[in-house]
């Protein structure tokens, strides 16, 4: 197993800040790595270990064949090599060996980096700084392009075709539905909407066919499928009148109708350099390849990025960062889609922990601004937003996090109700007001980090930016935010319901070891 990422590592003399247990395994690609991660976090299975003011950390791992298995990682990147043959990234070695190491200095102690472990470390940032002193010539240069402009304009073409004819297609599709009634929707099948589908990939316009499957899986999905279907439908007409007269439209709306189809557009915006906060990562299933999904925060923009890479099947993608941590670092954003999607360039210096959350906002802060990113990209399914001083509270068959103040409530999204994160972010909470970061979208609001209250005053960090209440991304919804949520939106008297909470908080921080308020003494918890 072999990973590299590029950047720009700086060498100190002081050792680099270890990170917590929280943070290493949230960079397990799935849950079988992170227990075998986990067995491996001991100090029993390892030889020949030590680590350097650089960011190197180094190890023999013992393994069932004569010969240990060879693991050196790079904080800076983070970057991994392991001489077994997993194909995950970080493999189950490197998990092992960064718990190690991050239980404390006698585990791995300092030293000077063997050279079977250097040669590789040599290579890798010899490789990285040639990557960023290529990038930094380029800086402010015009684009090279393709190497034969009319052919690739003659290609466009002929894919924008394509997708039209795919467009006008759906179009009857959708009014073929409408005149059919509803109602007997679900009587087809499933296999009608994946023909539909497979039409719209044969168009090649993967987006639409991703809105088509969509819409096979609303008939006969519970009460109230009819309705749901409907908006679904309705958002979909309008992405296809939105491609069919695109010529028509400002160029920023245009931009997110061509990514909302499915043009990817290159991320040639200048870069934005930053400390950037790592506020979650967490991969979905999307086909036949897994997507990666990383939100940053940057400390002095106040911008919130989000990063994407994805994973062939049976791999998992290759970028990875460690919940948390802040590194100083440049982004390029795309365009479209409130220009969050950004990729991550060239990297300054070695990661550092920081336990200060972003400046956040009430819940009806979070729900305007959700209704604002509507406005650019109507097919929008949730805003990232942090909410601040906010409390998990029971609420019939699901859950609220309600304001301090107890004048407003965002429901809790149903996906996040059956994680375990919800109950780490009970037991931090304990009936007291925490720091939440996550979507704010259509279905609610699902939890992707928390802090404490005492975490805003961490000595080691100097931020004192703002972002407000809201900032961040999804892929497809609702046109009216407060009809969503409905009664969900209002909350009575907050505090009281927060109160009934402690005994559950103290039992899910008793069955939750490593969560709740010891993941918190550490700053932020990852929460999925």
């Amino acid at each position: 197993m072999l990973l590299s990422h590029g950047g720009e590592p700086l060498r100190t003399a002081a050792p680099v800040a270890r990170w917590t247990v929280e943070q290493v395994l949230a960079l397990a690609p799935d849950d079988a790595s992170r227990k075998a991660g986990s067995k491996l976090g001991s100090a029993g299975p390892w030889s020949g270990g030590g680590c350097d003011g650089s960011g190197a950390v180094w190890g023999q791992c013992k393994g069932s064949g004569s010969k240990p298995y060879v693991t050196v990682i790079d904080i800076t990147g983070p970057a991994y090599k392991c001489s077994c043959p997993s194909r995950k990234f970080p493999c189950k070695h490197a998990l092992g060996l960064l718990l190690v190491w991050a239980s404390g200095e006698s585990a791995l102690p300092a030293g000077e980096v063997p050279d079977w472990a250097g040669e590789w470390l040599a290579d890798r940032r010899r490789r990285s700084v040639e990557q960023a002193e290529k990038r930094a010539g380029t800086d402010g240069a015009p684009s090279a392009g393709p190497a034969d402009p009319e052919a690739a304009r003659r290609r466009a073409e002929r894919r924008a075709e394509r997708i039209t004819g795919g467009a006008k297609e759906l179009e009857e599709r959708l009014a073929d539905l409408l005149r059919g009634g509803l109602a007997a929707a679900d009587q087809p099948g499933y296999g009608l909407w994946e023909e539909t589908a497979a039409r719209m990939v044969d168009a090649q316009a993967p987006g639409l066919a991703a809105r088509v499957r969509e819409l096979g899986s609303i008939p006969s999905s519970g009460p109230g499928w009819p309705a749901r279907l409907l908006e679904e439908c309705a958002l979909l007409h309008l992405l296809d009148s939105a491609w069919l007269g695109i010529d028509r439209l400002p160029e920023p709306l245009a931009a997110t109708v061509r990514t909302r189809v499915g043009l990817t557009a290159p991320a040639e915006s200048p870069p934005v350099r930053d400390r950037w906060l790592v506020l979650a990562q967490y991969d979905t299933p999307d086909g036949k390849i897994v997507a990666r999904r990383i939100w940053l925060y940057g400390r002095e923009t106040g911008r919130t990025a989000l990063l994407l890479s994805f994973g062939a099947a049976g791999r998992s993608p290759g970028l990875a960062l460690p919940v948390g941590v802040t590194i100083d670092a440049e982004i390029t954003p795309h365009p479209g889609s409130g220009r969050l999607r950004a990729e991550l360039g060239r990297q300054f210096g070695v990661p550092s922990p920081t336990g200060t959350p972003p400046p956040g906002g009430t819940a009806a802060e979070a729900i305007g601004g959700y209704g604002d990113a509507l406005r650019e990209d109507p097919w929008l399914d949730a805003w990232p937003v942090t909410l601040r001083d906010v409390m998990p509270v029971p609420s019939g068959d699901g859950w609220q996090l309600v304001d301090a103040a107890g004048d407003a409530a965002l429901p809790v999204a149903p996906a996040a109700l059956s994680r375990p994160g919800l109950w780490k972010l009970v037991a931090l909470s304990g009936g007291s007001p925490v720091t939440v970061f996550g979507e704010c979208g259509h279905r609610g609001f699902e939890p992707f980090a928390a802090w404490s209250t005492g975490s805003d005053d961490d000595p080691g960090s100097d931020d004192d930016s703002g972002a407000g209440g809201g900032t961040g991304a999804g892929g497809g919804t609702e046109g009216e935010v407060g009809a969503d949520f409905g009664d969900g939106a209002e909350a009575g008297d907050g505090t009281a319901a927060a109160a009934g909470t402690r005994g559950v908080a103290a039992a899910a921080a008793r069955s939750d070891t490593g969560s709740g308020r010891a993941g918190a003494a550490s700053g932020i918890v990852p929460l999925i």
